[in-house]
């Protein structure tokens, strides 16, 4: 038998499924483990980025989006884990129903990755899986970190670790338990949330992460599915977090905070009666980025911000060029461009290109961040609101700080400055005094 195994030209994941008890022993005396349990995972269905990574770790993280093919992961790896000799391994979900539900009975959890050949036994009285080798698996919730106190486990498997009721807790009690063999370890799937203690769990020696998104598993996944969600979440901080494995921070004293933009998004622009587009030229020449924000007064009385046509890399004529297209795409009744740093050269640029363009020049008189601030006010009292996802326009605002600091992306808050200029003009300065609705 042995030289048979020694001669097989099959793969060694194929050798190891179609061998006996004694057979099995003989092949994991001849070979290293790693190398079978690397074997074991590339046979199956696994894209790279979901099986485990090589070299000497602790935890495996995989921070990924919905869709990403988590779950298929986690119960790929406790298979193979499981088969090679007797193991023990908490599976821990937000509640035990969610870990039946998902870890063991679902589309792509444990009952549904049996490999060839397995022969593994649900109990859900005892919440316990059994594979005919010895090996098994308890069940537990995210949500009691005191249940797994006294338990002993080679290896853990958390779902969704990071949205579990009391997932600090519970994660510290999963370590102290994953203790048995030479090398324990935990497998930690989630779709990230921005905890100070996860980070801190990231950046620990030991740790590897895996990232993805959703469209990484688009082989899988319907078409009209994804680009569904794209349409409705793409780029917005819920998009960011869902879809595309992101960790979306709010960064401490902001004037602006994730979670107030996502809560004035809206899909659909109303009936508008002034449309205002505000400009920040670029300081840096060529190499800065113009501001260019579209917004608009709805008859409701709220401010629309309708788009970010924000251009970087250009020279004046054509960041000029891009607000002018921005005011004809949105009809403006009026374009505010910031001259401080360009002076006349700004209208002139502007004017060159269309002389009929409404171009109102405003000098500032204070930093960025205090004029913002009246700007803030109007976010947190529900006077404005998103029509659609603006990333890196919201990047911006969510990095201005009350200090009067600046620390979202980039060298300057452009977009940002924009934004402000125009909704200034639009709901804090002159208006008409009688507008009529119009229609885009």
């Amino acid at each position: 038998m042995a030289d048979r195994l020694k001669d097989d030209p099959r793969s060694l994941a194929e050798i190891w499924r179609g061998a006996d008890a004694a057979a099995r022993r003989r092949l994991l005396r001849r070979h290293d483990e790693a190398a079978l349990l690397a074997a074991l995972s590339a046979a199956g269905s696994l894209r790279p980025a979901q099986r485990p990574p090589a070299g000497d770790w602790s935890i495996w993280a995989i921070l990924a989006g919905r869709g990403f093919g988590k779950t298929h992961a986690g119960a790929e790896w406790v298979h193979a884990l499981a088969e090679t000799r007797p193991r023990r391994f908490a599976l821990v979900a937000t509640s035990l129903d969610v870990a039946r539900a998902v870890m063991v009975e679902g589309e792509s959890g444990l009952l549904a990755r049996v490999p060839p050949g397995g022969d593994v036994t649900f109990t859900p009285s005892l919440k316990q899986l059994d594979w005919a080798n010895g090996s098994q698996a308890r069940l537990f919730s995210g949500g009691e970190p005191d249940a797994l106190r006294g338990g002993q486990f080679d290896f853990a498997w958390g779902d969704e670790f990071a949205h579990w009721p009391r997932a600090e807790a519970t994660l510290t009690n999963l370590r102290l338990a994953t203790r048995l063999g030479a090398h324990p370890r935990l497998l930690l799937t989630t779709t990230p949330l921005p905890f100070a203690w996860l980070k801190d769990l990231l950046g620990e020696p030991g740790v590897v992460v895996t990232r993805g998104a959703m469209r990484d598993n688009a082989a899988n996944l319907s078409a009209t599915f994804i680009d569904t969600l794209q349409r409705r979440y793409g780029g917005s901080a819920t998009g960011r977090q869902e879809l595309e494995g992101e960790i979306v921070d709010d960064i401490a004293g902001a004037l602006w905070t994730r979670a107030l933009i996502e809560r004035q998004r809206r899909s659909v622009v109303p009936a508008l009666v002034r449309i205002i587009i505000g400009v920040d030229p670029p300081a840096g020449g060529a190499n800065g980025v113009c501001g260019i924000v579209a917004v608009g007064l709805g008859a409701d009385g709220l401010g629309h911000v309708l788009a970010d046509a924000s251009v970087a890399g250009v020279r004046p004529e054509g960041w000029a060029r891009a607000v002018v297209a921005a005011a004809e795409r949105w009809g403006a009744d009026k374009v505010v461009a910031e001259v401080n740093n360009g002076g006349d050269m700004v209208t002139a640029v502007l004017k060159a290109i269309d002389t009929a363009l409404p171009v109102q020049a405003v000098r500032a008189a204070r930093g960025k961040v205090a004029r913002a601030e009246p700007v803030a006010s109007l976010y947190g009292e529900g006077r404005v609101v998103h029509v659609g996802a603006f990333p890196a326009l919201e990047d911006q605002l969510c990095g201005l700080l009350a200090s009067g600091v600046y620390a979202g992306p980039g060298a300057s808050p452009d977009r940002a400055d924009a934004l402000v200029w125009a909704l200034t003009a639009l709901m804090l300065g002159d208006r008409p005094a009688r507008p009529g609705v119009r229609g885009l």
